[in-house]
């Protein structure tokens, strides 16, 4: 059986947890850097995909669809705005730390929402079939989207697909230049 789409977001949900603990742990820069381009390109990857696949989904499936997906697009707005932050800072710099844990406290109660409310809701109004249908689309999206954040690009179909296709790109070259961990299976973007 493929997975479902809670599946595939909680499995994102964790990954980001580990490099969040890893980034704050670690006494080696290197390894700190490695991780903070991990984990940019992972919740960049992860946001979008929600928002052009799942949160569609909660809007056509749910009675309530379209103020959870609106909640939902907020909250990543807030996190994408810390990301953009987050990103391009120097672990050396003195806001590094309390940059990443102010964003990780935001997409700690967003995860735990997504979670134990706005996902279960979905599960239980669709198909198992259309879940894994959706945990697939989710997965493919994931690969052609920018793996930076971008908040002032726009947050909904087809507009975020427009944008996304002409930065994503951009964002894809530049990561063939940073560092990344050794013991990510796949840490290239490029060759996902």
């Amino acid at each position: 059986m493929a997975p479902l789409i809670m599946d595939a977001i909680k499995k994102d949900h964790r990954e980001l947890e580990q490099y969040y603990n890893i980034i704050v742990t670690s006494p080696d820069t290197d390894e700190v850097v490695r991780y903070q381009n991990q984990f940019t390109w992972e919740l960049a990857r992860h946001s979008i995909g929600e928002e052009l696949v799942v949160y569609p989904a909660l809007e056509a499936n749910l009675p309530d669809g379209t103020a959870t997906a609106e909640k939902d697009r907020a909250q990543h707005q807030t996190v994408k705005e810390k990301l953009k932050k987050f990103q391009d800072m120097q672990p050396s710099d003195p806001d590094f730390l309390p940059t990443i844990k102010s964003l990780m406290k935001d997409l700690k109660e967003h995860i735990e929402e997504e979670e134990t409310i706005d996902f279960v809701k979905l599960e239980s109004a669709i198909t198992p079939s259309e879940s894994e249908r959706l945990a697939k689309s989710f997965g493919r999206t994931k690969m052609f989207v920018p793996s930076r954040s971008h908040p002032s690009a726009p947050n909904r179909p087809p507009f975020e697909t427009v944008v996304g296709l002409l930065a994503a790109p951009i964002d894809h070259l530049a990561d063939m230049f940073r560092k990344w961990p050794e013991d990510v299976i796949n840490p290239n973007p490029s060759t996902e």
